[in-house]
């Protein structure tokens, strides 16, 4: 690949000497041009204004102060759909993952990530527009499994609200009172629907509903 092919990429972090490193690991990276650090959201917008050449994809971490990942990708999903987001935290837990798939992130890296699985990623999230560790490999396969082409024909009117819901920040018991059904019942919704759809947990669930159009960003 060529100089003036180069992908440009912007980081997003609050952590200085991290990102200082992150920087000099990327530009060794033949395909990728680091064209500035940002350290929250808020200064990453300030900042975008004054760049001249098209920014290819954002290393947004999560926990920033003034304005977090949550809410720059938000920013990002409506105002700059053209930039990738690769979000890099140490946060692994299911519901930060979640969040950041529905705030329209294309990929989700720990931050103790090897250096060739982040060269990787880069590469795919340009080549394919996603990349998904191997943290949500997994849920991916199950949802994208061929056996479960066009279920949604099977589902109940309820349970189709319910997998709406589910793709909100709503907890099991807040839906279950929008839904004025008990917990119980909802729980039982959840089993159904992993074991019928070949899912796990949450996050296969919002990603299965987002491939058969039961849930819209």
């Amino acid at each position: 690949m060529t100089k003036q092919t180069k992908y440009n990429v912007i980081i997003v972090d609050d952590h200085l000497l991290f990102a200082g490193s992150l920087e000099k690991l990327i530009e060794s990276f033949d395909e990728f041009n680091v064209l500035f650090h940002a350290k929250n959201g808020q200064d990453f917008q300030q900042k975008l204004k004054g760049v001249k050449v098209q920014p290819d994809v954002v290393l947004l971490d999560i926990n920033m102060p003034v304005m977090d990942g949550f809410e720059t990708a938000n920013w990002l999903s409506s105002y700059r759909k053209d930039i990738k987001i690769l979000a890099l935290s140490m946060d692994d837990d299911e519901e930060t993952i979640l969040r950041m798939l529905r705030c329209g992130a294309n990929g989700y890296l720990l931050k103790d990530i090897h250096p060739d699985k982040l060269h990787e990623a880069l590469l795919e999230v340009m080549s394919k527009g996603y990349y998904h560790s191997e943290k949500v490999a997994s849920t991916l396969l199950h949802s994208l499994n061929p056996n479960n082409d066009k279920p949604e024909h099977r589902l109940k009117e309820n349970e189709r609200i319910f997998i709406g819901l589910a793709c909100t920040e709503m907890t099991y018991k807040e839906i279950a009172e929008k839904m004025n059904l008990s917990p119980k019942t909802i729980d039982g919704y959840r089993h159904e629907l992993f074991n019928r759809l070949n899912i796990k947990n949450r996050v296969g669930l919002v990603i299965y509903a987002l491939k058969h159009d039961l849930y819209q960003l």
